[in-house]
């Protein structure tokens, strides 16, 4: 599936019932041979990074569910300070993921990287090998651009439907289907 790589955001259709994914927007980070890991970039958790990790900096930023994988054993995050932070991966412009943490701790306390820079995520999206291919082959997910604005600017309550609309056309219209069809 060549528009599957890294770097995309993967929508959830609109009526998909897992609810670790009802309107989910993933962004994709990894993707290959042995299978695909990405973040749910629009599930606030309610807690603020201090109230997970106690060596930490005090910093203002929220905590996101970033999928059902590991949940309640690993911490990511994604950021836009690109090589200022050694070790992380370019996803897509501005868009990087992880680094040295011990490095992320010092930066932060420098005040160089601010709340606004960088999302944390409690757990992953995981897919084995031709897993993700299989969910896009009927059609579980809709691909789009990752655009940097989507992590770092927009509202996560209005991330999956603005995303959707960016695409245009058909898309607009699933973008403005209700929640739940009991609305209707």
């Amino acid at each position: 599936m060549k528009a599957l790589k890294i770097g995309k955001i993967l929508l959830a259709e609109p009526f998909m019932l897992d609810p670790n994914f009802k309107r989910a927007a993933v962004i994709l980070c990894d993707h290959g041979g042995e299978g695909s890991i990405g973040f749910v970039i629009n599930r606030p958790l309610n807690h603020q990074i201090n109230a997970i990790l106690e060596d930490f900096p005090e910093f203002e930023a929220e905590v996101f569910f970033g999928g059902p994988v590991e949940a309640d054993s690993t911490l990511h995050y994604l950021h836009n300070v690109g090589d200022l932070l050694e070790g992380s991966v370019k996803i897509s412009n501005g868009v990087y993921w992880g680094g040295d943490f011990e490095k992320l701790k010092f930066l932060i306390s420098s005040e160089l990287i601010e709340p606004h820079n960088i999302r944390f995520f409690l757990g992953y999206t995981g897919w084995g090998e031709g897993q993700l291919e299989e969910e896009m082959s009927t059609g579980s997910w809709v691909i789009a651009d990752a655009d940097a604005n989507y992590l770092f600017k927009t509202e996560p309550s209005e991330l999956w439907q603005e995303i959707m609309q960016n695409k245009g056309s058909t898309y607009t219209v699933i973008a403005q289907m209700p929640d739940s069809a009991n609305w209707n």
